[in-house]
């Protein structure tokens, strides 16, 4: 098959791409960065260097190929996220209309169904709500749940305060996924026939915050590392005092507060995946740790 993917090389698409590419597809991957040409064409697929602000520039990268995968790239310059959020939404379904593409997998999140009250996540909610407007076009959101590697944003508050922590308490659930185990799901999903519009949901560990830290800080040698609730205002300010954009960093901070009332999850208790991915939070625990060394 034909297939263009969005995401360039990043933590999904690069092994969503080997994947695709091993089994005989034929690939096309969207980058903004034309620096990232040689690498593409050394996976084996072309490379459609160009924004996914321009729709003109997606159609094209779109026209010929037998399913699409999206994904909105973060940018964390914009001035109203979820705004712009949306907006690549649109310009997505304008370019998947306008090229006569039959079969997008879209990358989502957990938390999606709400409308309000999940800071970025509602932007993917507006998101699904614009390629479901497609005619004859069938659509599979993958909803994704917070992503084991965000956590490695947090070594240095371990290094430097010997603690984990965010504005939501260790009796809190985090359902969580590796970057790879999305992209064998998208691989899967990419490679065969659905109809309609769906959703499947993506896990690869569910656990309290608490049981987290202890693994984590097991594994670079801390075993009583704990974690700690912030309040909201204490979550924001140290978001801004370590450069994130206030835009950002609200954000994530009301993002926090639907972690801690646990409104993320109600949808996905109700249509949980029969099969979780294949890397838990004891396997990930071991990537952590290098990085932690690394660092």
């Amino acid at each position: 098959m034909k297939i263009t993917i969005t995401g360039s090389l990043g933590n999904i698409s690069k092994p969503l791409a080997k994947q695709l590419i091993k089994a005989g597809h034929q690939l096309t991957i969207i980058s903004s960065n034309a620096e990232k040409v040689a690498a593409i064409e050394a996976l084996g697929a072309t490379a459609a260097i160009g924004l996914v602000t321009d729709v003109d520039f997606l159609t094209e990268a779109f026209t010929g190929a037998d399913v699409v995968y999206t994904m909105v790239p973060p940018n964390f310059g914009a001035s109203n996220y979820r705004e712009y959020v949306g907006s690549i939404g649109k310009n997505y379904a304008k370019a998947i209309e306008q090229a006569g593409v039959s079969r997008v997998v879209n990358l989502s999140s957990i938390g999606a169904h709400l409308n309000e009250g999940t800071g970025p996540i509602a932007g993917n909610h507006d998101v699904e709500l614009e390629l479901n407007k497609l005619s004859n076009v069938a659509v599979k959101h993958l909803r994704a749940p917070f992503f084991y590697v965000n956590f490695l944003s947090n070594i240095d508050m371990i290094r430097h305060m010997g603690i984990l922590g965010s504005n939501y308490p260790a009796t809190a659930r985090l359902i969580m996924v590796h970057p790879e185990d999305i992209a064998a799901v998208a691989a899967e999903e990419l490679q065969q026939e659905f109809t309609g519009k769906s959703v499947r949901y993506l896990v690869s560990d569910d656990r309290t915050l608490g049981p987290i830290a202890t693994v984590l800080g097991t594994a670079i040698g801390k075993p009583e590392l704990p974690w700690v609730e912030f309040t909201d205002e204490q979550a924001l300010n140290g978001m801004l005092q370590n450069g994130l954009p206030p835009e950002i960093a609200r954000n994530f901070v009301e993002m926090g507060t639907a972690i801690r009332s646990g409104i993320l999850w109600g949808d996905y208790d109700q249509n949980q995946p029969k099969v979780k991915g294949s890397i838990n939070l004891e396997a990930f625990a071991e990537e952590f740790a290098d990085r932690f060394q690394q660092a």
